[in-house]
């Protein structure tokens, strides 16, 4: 089979996106297409927005391979699953244009996985799949009966047949990547990085998928859930291919980069500098040692609340104090050139309180940001507490709770409430 698998070429006005906007590799196709190739089917990947391409221009590239399948995802790569832009518009715009020469149509992404049939109506597509997508594509490629294929949703006749939970893929047998040297040279963001200036190339990786927490802000109920951990001997693999293209920069996306020493030990020597977002409470001083040493130059960790009864209610299961928690920081600040601390807006938040920490960090090199409020997405628990199940209306229904409840924020006044007609007009439609 011809397949094509496809990153739109994104935009970002008039949405609630809390991404970075800058191109990121989307791994999700890149394990897709490694699976496809073994097992004898030829591909076509393009990504529109790594090459700034024009949508007329990323059309008549697909057009021109002749697919027999044609995969678009909904979220600008595996690293904004969790924030994704809540509308469709991008990818159903590139969809409009295909106008039926792709072949069979699938969306994967977070829109589909927590309301696929909202999403295969939105989209217009034959297929949604549900959770993680690199198997279920594979699946899709060599099965005619769609009744066959688990963690989709289709058309059966006038209905919409959702089959099954959303996927949650094996990831420990994935291959290694190699991404072409085109894309490499052209990916000059380095994620989360303040430190110092791109000099060189960057990329983004996976050590591993899932979390074992689960906090109630955190949208990965319907995908990348259970907490698995790549091997080394692929993982080290890729890593020395992207350092043989130049990289020196990578970023891994993963939920929660855990302490592994391990991993770390291979990489000091390795010449790579990488970023991580984390929980400061799981590592010790010691690691945090070894971390710096191995190349790290970037740490996000979050806090989210400066008192225990916060972190409880954001089910945290934290075990340290607020205080522990700052000397991990000051100590990770003594090893890594980057540190950032992420609050989150709860009830009870006390402002100077907050301001005096902040102001305490900062003496200590470690930026903490203003708390910033929560977006229910539809694959948290906060959505299920508030609402229940995800329906077709969850996605309008999250955005429009977030603008309404925070509108009077400054930071985000002018910037997104400004644009409420246009967003309620673009989201999920």
């Amino acid at each position: 089979m011809r397949v094509a698998l496809v990153n739109p070429p994104w935009r970002f006005d008039g949405s609630i996106y809390f991404g970075c906007r800058e191109p990121h590799l989307p791994l999700e196709l890149g394990y897709s297409k490694a699976l496809l190739e073994a097992a004898g089917h030829v591909v076509l990947m393009v990504d529109a927005h790594l090459f700034a391409l024009p949508l007329t221009e990323a059309v008549a590239e697909v057009v021109a391979f002749q697919p027999d399948m044609t995969v678009v995802t909904t979220a600008p790569s595996y690293m904004f699953w969790r924030c994704a832009p809540p509308e469709l518009r991008v990818p159903r715009e590139f969809l409009l244009a295909l106008d039926g020469r792709g072949g069979r149509t699938v969306a994967v992404g977070p829109h589909g996985s927590a309301t696929p049939a909202a999403a295969l109506r939105k989209l217009g597509v034959d297929v949604v799949v549900r959770g993680e997508c690199e198997e279920i594509i594979l699946r899709l490629a060599g099965e005619g009966d769609l009744a066959r294929v688990p963690a989709i949703a289709f058309r059966e006749g006038d209905e919409i047949r959702v089959a099954g939970a959303p996927h949650a893929g094996a990831f420990v047998t994935l291959p290694a990547l190699r991404w072409p040297d085109s894309w490499i040279a052209r990916h000059h963001h380095h994620h989360h990085r303040f430190d110092a200036q791109p000099a060189v190339p960057g990329a983004e990786v996976e050590a591993s998928r899932g979390c074992p927490y689960s906090c109630s802000f955190c949208a990965k109920i319907d995908f990348r859930d259970a907490y698995r951990r790549r091997p080394l001997v692929p993982l080290l693999d890729e890593l020395d291919g992207l350092i043989a293209q130049g990289v020196g920069y990578v970023y891994f996306i993963d939920e929660i980069f855990l302490p592994q020493r391990a991993l770390l030990e291979a990489l000091v020597g390795r010449n790579l500098q990488f970023g991580i977002q984390t929980r400061l409470d799981l590592w010790k001083p010691e690691m945090l040692d070894l971390l710096g040493t191995a190349g790290c130059v970037s740490i996000e960790a979050g806090v989210e609340s400066l008192t225990p009864e916060g972190r409880a209610a954001l089910d945290k299961n934290c075990r340290m104090s607020t205080e522990e928690l700052t000397e991990r920081l000051l100590h990770a600040k003594r090893r890594v050139p980057f540190v950032q601390a992420n609050l989150i807006k709860t009830p009870g938040d006390d402002p100077d309180m907050i301001a005096a920490w902040r102001e305490a960090l900062r003496r200590g090199g470690v930026w903490a940001n203003d708390p910033v409020p929560l977006y229910p997405y539809p694959s948290s628990p906060d959505y299920h507490r508030l609402w229940g199940a995800p329906d077709d209306e969850a996605w309008e229904r999250a955005h429009t709770h977030y603008l309404a409840q925070f509108s009077v924020l400054s930071d985000i006044q002018d910037d997104r409430v400004a644009l409420l007609p246009e967003l309620e007009a673009a989201c999920c439609r």
